[in-house]
């Protein structure tokens, strides 16, 4: 029984890679993103490409491959039984409720509230230390509420 879907998380992974050039297009919210930190088109072109998208897909690895434990409700019955899948309280459970709210619409419901208790509470705070911009907090959590939103689609309703 195959609750955490590799191919899914690699794709939702990518994912964030996809929403970031369409989000940080300079028409849509890449001109506001470079004003608010001051970043500039000579300075973005010194930056080391090959580290910063490599690192930027581990992490974005690293989140997909958490986002099964928040978005797929069998993954929980999974945990209570300890891991295993031979367990009868959780062979009973999937009995009962099978693949019950594995969909994508369930999915993006769940990586929406996901990034909206956790992510955005965490980037408010920095930037309230930082004293950055509204703006700024705001394209910065709204491209993080999309990107989980999404990866909570992909990873709950491919099965």
């Amino acid at each position: 029984m195959e609750l955490i879907n590799f191919p899914a998380i690699l794709v939702a992974a990518l994912s964030s890679f996809v929403v970031g050039f369409v989000w940080y297009n300079p028409k849509v919210f890449g001109t506001i993103w470079m004003n608010e930190i001051g970043m500039t088109e000579e300075k973005a072109k010194t930056g080391n490409m090959a580290k910063i998208f490599g690192l930027t897909f581990v992490f974005a690895f690293l989140l997909a491959f958490m986002m099964p434990t928040l978005v797929i409700h069998q993954i929980g019955a999974l945990q209570l039984a300890g891991g295993n899948e031979k367990d009868e309280a959780f062979l009973a459970y999937m009995q009962v409720h099978g693949h019950m709210f594995r969909s994508f619409g369930h999915g993006a419901l769940h990586g929406f509230f996901a990034s909206l208790f956790v992510v955005v509470p965490v980037i408010a705070t920095n930037c309230l230390f930082e004293q950055k911009s509204f703006k700024y907090a705001a394209v910065t959590s709204g491209y993080w509420i999309v990107v989980m939103t999404l990866m909570g689609a992909i990873i709950c309703g491919w099965k």
